[in-house]
């Protein structure tokens, strides 16, 4: 199974090779721009990249500096961009053209070579020399796992330069060997919240409360230096959010893989998350921070997960809350605070657990009568669950931090 990965590096670069990999950055942002700005010349915006190639690529060859591949690379982030615009204009959103203001530079095979601690990238004026700054080599990094490792090939990088310095976040590949599965695997079903991250259907919780407490801190922090007005203020505003991201990064990380850990352990081959692209409707209490987090863990469960063999999706979350995971009654009466009590059969548990079932659940139906690869049950502590509400019960059943209440 094929498996990639990308490892993100410091660079240490001269003074004089900065200021040509940032302008070099800065003529990329341009074509990448300039392709958006032809794509959408009228009523009609235009996502061939062989016609905007056409259009466009002698243009950019003549008005800058830039490789050939450069080139290309900035049209294809354009034809990206501009198709998940559509895509969004298209649900009946509303959304802007996009522009490229994030200082960052595609590069492929052809304009960077790799070396053991060093890499050579194409510039507007020749090749350059950066230097990779690593941390020790005999910690367990992803540096050590995927970069030094003949297993992991090198495919391309992304070079950004933020905050006075350059990253190049290196992407891998590798054949990786998964453990064997059953053709017809089981759930693992996964609710996203504010007060629990996350909640499977297994019924382990992961508590909001460290990243809630932290995003609190974190605020006040900003609007405490936002007050003051300063130079010094706007810069530890920034030193703040790196702080933030890196803390709320580690946090999640540790919830994905107990997450993963959590689906082999029930010998799950499928775990289902809420589909997170209208996730402020479905979850309105959620800041941004939330739906960002959301966002990161779905990531890193993902690309962990597939190197078990387990794959990861979405669901559509309509009414899993107000569903009852048992009889299979929908009523918005059904919800009280935390609480999921059915008006119909009595069925109560916690509502984010009632929800993980159904998240499960939502997916099992979705593929049963498909032609193979249809799981046959979403995974419980005490047993498990199918598509007519039936459980039996396996040998393997460790409790979570919220056991299911008796009656099913």
């Amino acid at each position: 199974m094929e498996v990639r990965r990308t490892v993100p590096v410091k660079l240490d670069v001269s003074d004089s090779d900065a200021n040509l990999l940032s302008e070099t950055i800065d003529e990329f942002l341009w074509a990448a721009n300039y392709v958006v700005g032809v794509a959408s010349n009228g009523d009609w915006v235009e996502t061939r990249a062989s016609k905007l190639q056409s259009l466009t690529y002698d243009d950019v060859r003549d008005a800058t500096r830039l490789h050939s591949n450069h080139v290309q690379s900035a049209r294809n982030q354009a034809v990206k961009a501009l198709k998940s615009v559509i895509a969004t204009w298209k649900r009946g959103e509303k959304a802007s053209l996009p522009t490229f203001t994030s200082r960052f530079c595609e590069y492929n095979h052809r304009n960077v070579t790799f070396y053991d601690d060093y890499a050579t990238l194409s510039t507007v004026e020749g090749r350059v020399t950066v230097n990779y700054v690593l941390p020790d080599e005999t910690r367990h990094t992803p540096h050590a796992e995927y970069l030094h490792s003949d297993e992991w090939e090198k495919t391309g990088a992304t070079l950004h330069h933020r905050n006075g310095s350059f990253y190049l976040h290196i992407r891998t590949k590798a054949d990786v060997d998964t453990p064997d599965l059953p053709e017809n695997g089981t759930v693992l079903g996964v609710d996203l919240g504010v007060k629990n991250i996350a909640v499977t259907s297994t019924g382990t919780f992961w508590t909001a409360n460290e990243f809630n407490h932290w995003r609190r801190e974190y605020e006040k922090r900003r609007g405490s230096l936002q007050q003051c007005g300063t130079r010094w203020a706007h810069e530890n505003v920034q030193s703040v959010g790196q702080s933030e991201t890196g803390r709320f990064e580690q946090y999640l990380h540790r919830v994905a893989n107990e997450l993963v850990t959590e689906a082999i352990d029930y010998g799950c081959s499928y775990i289902a998350f809420e589909n997170l692209t209208h996730i402020r409707e479905n979850i309105p209490e959620a800041t941004w921070q939330h739906v960002w987090a959301f966002r990161r863990l779905y990531g890193y469960v993902e690309y962990k997960a597939a190197k078990h063999g387990i794959t990861t999706t979405q669901v559509n979350p309509r009414n899993t809350s107000r569903r009852c995971s048992s009889c299979g009654f929908t009523h918005e009466d059904n919800l009280g605070n935390d609480t999921m009590c059915c008006q119909k059969c009595g069925y109560r548990n916690h509502r984010d657990y009632n929800a993980a079932k159904n998240i499960g659940l939502k997916l099992l139906r979705n593929q049963t009568g498909a032609e193979g690869g249809a799981p046959v049950g979403v995974r419980l502590n005490s047993g498990m669950l199918n598509a007519n509400g039936l459980t039996s019960v396996p040998g393997l059943g460790r409790a979570g931090v919220h056991a299911e209440s008796p009656r099913l």
